[in-house]
């Protein structure tokens, strides 16, 4: 584990840095407080510190309140290095967010058995964020796709209409529906469906911005939003899915297998407060339109208020 030590005197900082490595800690040393600070405040800082109390630039007990100011994550343990042997002033230290403390001259053994004890809440503090991130996922995805599920897709989407009536920017939004997708399963099996809606997923997801969201709206059926897309741009889009899903079909224990969608779409961008739940029932009537039209296509809503209209033909 990874351990920063930061001690102005440069003794003191050998005598720690030959023991840690020689526990098998990988040391990283600031000579003052200002340093530590920074490497605390840099990309993927050290979990576990141990922070004399009287630096130049910064103080042990002033850095710990920034710390923990901050209420980072993961967590970081710090134990304060400390020739102050009064109960007031250890105390001070324990509330400015320190976990531990060690007295000068320190003890080896005595610090050993405090940085075991750090490593063991270091790493329990690390699978409880893991675990939870675990449930996030789980409450927020869909498991067979990967892709956001019903509820955060739909949350997603209201976000994005409020972001752009604030901005005054155009949002797209599609409904995809996999053509046949019963007779897929019928035919080869409920397997051969769920690799189906693997296949179109990660064509969407190969597709798609970094700030597009994609989510599976229910069955076979497919909910895109599409930030900053007009008209042209989101029919430009659904044509690379289909070419994409013409090149890329889902394997079967039968072979291959073609797919097809069928897509209706809607921008809006004349930023007149149209809820979702409008603009979805628009883009469920367009998707209809494509499924009776022959499927395999894209309509796009037209005449919707609040939508963008439909090009003269």
């Amino acid at each position: 584990m990874r351990i920063l030590v930061a001690e102005d005197n440069v003794v003191f900082q050998k005598i720690l840095e030959n023991n840690l490595k020689a526990w098998g800690y990988e040391v990283i040393l600031a000579s003052d407080g200002a340093e530590a600070w920074k490497l605390l405040s840099g990309e993927n800082p050290p979990q576990l510190v141990i922070l004399d109390w009287m630096m130049p630039g910064m103080s042990g007990v002033e850095i710990c309140k920034k710390v923990r100011q901050e209420n980072r994550e993961p967590y970081t343990f710090i134990i304060l290095l400390t020739a102050l042997h009064g109960e007031d002033e250890l105390v001070a230290g324990m509330e400015a967010g320190a976990d531990d403390y060690v007295t000068k001259p320190f003890n080896p053994a005595e610090l050993r058995v405090r940085l075991r004890a750090g490593c063991r809440v270091v790493e329990l503090q690390n699978d409880l964020v893991k675990a939870r991130e675990a449930l996030r996922v789980k409450a927020t995805h869909d498991p067979l796709t990967g892709l956001w599920n019903h509820e955060e897709i739909f949350r997603l989407l209201d976000l994005e209409l409020f972001r752009a009536e604030r901005q005054k920017t155009p949002v797209g939004i599609v409904l995809a529906d996999i053509d046949h997708f019963k007779k897929i399963n019928d035919t080869y099996g409920h397997l051969a469906g769920d690799q189906a809606l693997r296949t179109v997923a990660q064509q969407m997801l190969k597709l798609v911005r970094s700030y597009d969201s994609i989510g599976r709206y229910g069955g076979d059926e497919f909910l895109l939003v599409l930030p900053g897309c007009d008209r042209a741009n989101l029919s430009s889009f659904c044509t690379r899915l289909r070419n994409a899903l013409q090149e890329n079909k889902a394997a079967s224990p039968a072979g291959p297998i073609s797919l097809t969608l069928s897509l209706g779409g809607i921008v809006y961008e004349q930023h007149r407060g149209i809820n979702a739940t409008t603009l979805l029932h628009e883009t469920d009537t367009a998707l209809y339109r494509a499924k009776n039209a022959g499927r395999d296509q894209l309509v796009i809503a037209e005449n919707v208020p609040g939508a963008a209209a439909a090009p003269p033909a």
